[in-house]
């Protein structure tokens, strides 16, 4: 399934718009994963990186209350630490503390997927572009244009880490366990 997902994207003159219409189609079955671990084992083994970065995009989108209309960026990314609340809803009795680690275990994944798509290997730099434009970009060494909001500051991460950590601390009421923090340190 992995591979036949990534392929339908890659075949399409602009895998970013095929990623999004497919993404579309997954989107409401991954809502009705019941089990945490069937939903990371299906985003973890996804081949396609940009079609990960739009499911998660939308898993987000989904758990926020007042979703955002930014592109894609590290500042989007931000917007999710700040607005989402628990992402799914649980058939079984977990903690919400674990619910919690569960939003930012994809948080983590949506930036690192981000990173290959944008940011990160030569070859993966122009996962937007269609392959026969792709290979063209690479011989050019074209650099990918950056985002609007990929222009963060320290700061700015160190801001939306407090709020989320004040915000999760008025919801669980009770110290923050040591998995989440750990997470926290992984994402800033």
């Amino acid at each position: 399934l992995q591979r036949m997902l990534s392929i339908a994207v890659e075949v399409d003159k602009s895998p970013n718009c095929s990623s999004c219409k497919i993404a579309d189609v997954i989107f409401p079955f991954i809502l009705n994963i019941p089990l945490r671990s069937q939903r990371e084992a299906f985003l973890n083994t996804m081949e396609s990186q940009l079609l990960r970065c739009k499911l998660l995009e939308l898993l987000f989108q989904h758990s926020c209350d007042v979703p955002t209309t930014l592109p894609l960026s590290l500042a989007k990314i931000l917007y999710f630490l700040s607005h989402s609340s628990v992402l799914l809803q649980y058939q079984d009795e977990t903690a919400t503390w674990q619910r919690w680690d569960e939003m930012l275990q994809y948080l983590s994944l949506l930036l690192l997927s981000y990173q290959n798509v944008i940011l990160a290997f030569p070859l993966a730099e122009h996962l937007r572009s269609s392959l026969s434009d792709r290979m063209d970009l690479i011989i050019q060494k074209a650099k990918p244009k950056p985002q609007d909001g990929d222009d963060i500051s320290h700061l700015d991460i160190q801001l939306k880490i407090e709020d989320f950590i004040s915000r999760v601390q008025q919801v669980l009421g009770q110290p923050f366990p040591l998995q989440i923090m750990e997470k926290l340190c992984m994402l800033r």
